[in-house]
């Protein structure tokens, strides 16, 4: 046995930790590029064990099968790592070991990755603004998520990012709210008024209104984005936007912010509104009308291997069944019919799709009347 042998095999010898960034071999977003397959998902442990035969068990494979699944591009919607800590050695350890992961390393170099943050890859449980090391934090996910370094995230505080991708008449235009930076307080349930087991959850909606959700910067910002041209607009918040009866962080505990948002889909006339969301530990979609001129639907996946058995929750929005097993996102469009098909799905951890719902792009038109513009 040689030297190095046997120390390595003592544990004398002791390989070089990961660095937090992933290697620059991966595919980037090429602009000019039909996106017909849009995987997404969140909240992946990487702390977890790596393989489970059962979708209700933890397991690290799901990146192969999100590989497998063939998507032009991946969002990650937040939770992409647990850290829930203050100290950013800790949080380049835990990014580091989503770097190691194969399966990761697989899906990076077969489809562009773009992502937006939540609370355990923010910084701790439920934080927003009062987070004391966010702009730490913030440089650590950029440089992880390998971010040009003249990009704008690089130079304004929160990371919420734009990209419109596809030719003329297929342009898809993805915007990554940030909904920790600049988020006001959560406010708690009163200990003497306890949610029913179908709506439970510490939290209500606050009356503040001067509370903000996207902060001032951001929401000026998300006005431009939406009177950008674009023919289908997929809006990615770490948090479910339409769901508003459980107790958890969701827009509904900022209702008028949600509101806000709603109105600006409405008076910007941007055409092809989808949501997604992730953070709940479950899968489900939710549909609203009446809002945005339109039907909104926000499809929620989430956990990609951190699945609980929650027990159903009341959803008066929800399309179908929710789904607890461990899972990721798909938008399929079929972008060759004249008026293009769009596939909102959730896979199950074997690949295999358990909710799919299929609407026209024509259908994410406004029906109100307004001024021509200018």
């Amino acid at each position: 046995m040689s030297i190095l042998v046997a120390l390595a095999a003592s544990g004398s010898l002791r390989a070089d930790p990961p660095k937090a960034t992933p290697q620059s071999d991966h595919v980037g977003v090429d602009a000019s590029k039909t996106l017909r397959r849009i995987a997404f998902g969140s909240c992946f442990d990487q702390n977890l064990p790596t393989l489970s035969l059962s979708p209700f068990r933890p397991h690290q494979t799901i990146w192969d099968t999100i590989a497998d699944a063939g998507p032009d591009l991946v969002i990650l919607l937040g939770d992409n790592v647990y850290a829930k800590t203050e100290d950013m050695e800790v949080m380049r350890r835990e990014y580091a070991k989503l770097a190691a992961n194969r399966g990761y390393q697989r899906l990076r170099k077969a489809a562009p990755i773009l992502a937006t943050w939540d609370d355990n890859d923010y910084g701790r449980s439920d934080v927003g603004a009062d987070y004391p090391r966010k702009r730490d934090s913030q440089q650590i996910f950029l440089q992880f998520f390998d971010e040009a370094k003249d990009s704008p995230r690089g130079t304004r505080d929160g990371v919420y990012d734009s990209q419109v991708i596809g030719p003329l008449g297929r342009r898809t235009q993805i915007i990554l709210l940030d909904t920790r930076f600049f988020r006001g307080p959560l406010v708690r349930r009163p200990a003497d008024q306890p949610a029913p087991p179908d709506r439970r959850g510490p939290y209500v909606p606050t009356t503040d209104t001067s509370s903000t959700m996207l902060g001032d910067a951001q929401w000026a910002w998300l006005a431009d984005q939406l009177r950008t041209p674009a023919d289908l607009r997929i809006i990615v918040s770490s948090i479910q936007v339409i769901a508003e009866d459980h107790g958890y962080e969701k827009w509904a505990n900022f209702p008028h912010e949600r509101a806000r948002l709603f109105k600006m889909i409405r008076d910007t006339r941007a055409d092809g509104v989808l949501l997604i969301s992730g953070d709940r530990h479950s899968a489900e979609l939710s549909r609203i009308e009446g809002e945005a001129g339109y039907p909104l639907h926000d499809l929620t996946s989430s956990s990609l291997n951190k699945p609980r058995l929650w027990a159903k929750e009341t959803n008066r929005h929800r399309v179908g069944e929710m789904y607890f097993g461990a899972n990721f996102g798909m938008i399929a469009i079929d972008w060759d019919r004249l008026d293009p098909l769009i596939h909102l799905q959730i896979h199950g951890s074997d690949g295999k799709a358990v909710i799919n719902h299929e609407i026209a792009l024509s259908e994410l038109r406004s029906t109100l009347q307004t001024e021509p513009r200018p």
